[in-house]
């Protein structure tokens, strides 16, 4: 296949991905923000998250300031600055704050010298634990551990799940085609021994088949 093709083909076989904008910041305090389509749940206790670097192509801003600072931030995307967000894989230089560029805002809150997106409405700070080279493609596997988690207190819900379609998160599929999602249902717990019902979205009760779409 042509490379090109190739690399949009194989990208829409896994469906669709979460998006995430990565932001950092270097010792002299030059800031960086990437888009990240691989950013996976790795545990809840410790919270751990990892996401993958492409191999070196002697610019790799968001890795350089990682190693150096060890800490990082994960700000969900949303449908009002997608569009940014997507601009940000532009190989801008190290000097030039990808903030700027895009006219998004960086927050801060103490201890953390990582730039969150203040226009996220979902983020949390993470510091680095260990990075896994990958032989295969030469890659590199991320693996850091959340602190601290700002979210929209509205999404929330009673038993710790997040709404993220309220808080409009955008997914991915491809390289390139973003989308907004339609929740089809909240499941219980599966056990062998039981089918699995409809719970309402903040959890605390069950919905009955009969019950379904009459709300």
């Amino acid at each position: 296949m042509d490379n090109r093709y190739r690399a949009q083909f194989i990208n829409s076989l896994s469906g669709f991905k979460s998006v995430n904008l990565i932001g950092t910041q270097d010792s002299n305090g030059q800031t960086n923000l990437a888009i990240f389509s691989s950013v996976v749940h790795l545990g809840a206790s410790p919270a751990l998250v990892a996401f993958v670097m492409r191999p070196d192509n002697g610019s790799r801003h968001t890795l350089d300031n990682i190693i150096s600072t060890e800490h990082y931030t994960i700000n969900q995307v949303s449908a009002q600055f997608y569009q940014a967000a997507h601009q940000s894989s532009a190989c801008y230089p190290k000097e030039e704050s990808e903030f700027t560029r895009l006219d998004l805002s960086e927050s801060y809150i103490s201890d953390i010298n990582a730039p969150f997106v203040k226009e996220s409405r979902l983020k949390y700070a993470v510091k680095l634990k260990e990075i896994l080279p990958v032989s295969s493609n030469n890659t590199q596997f991320i693996i850091g551990e959340i602190t601290h988690v700002i979210c929209d207190e509205s999404a929330l819900k009673d038993d710790g799940y997040i709404d993220i379609e309220a808080l409009e998160t955008v997914t991915v599929s491809g390289l390139d085609s973003y989308h907004i999602s339609v929740r089809l249902a909240r499941l219980s717990y599966a056990k062998p021994d039981k089918s699995s019902t409809e719970i309402s979205l903040n959890g605390s009760e069950n919905v009955s088949a009969d019950a379904r779409g009459k709300s």
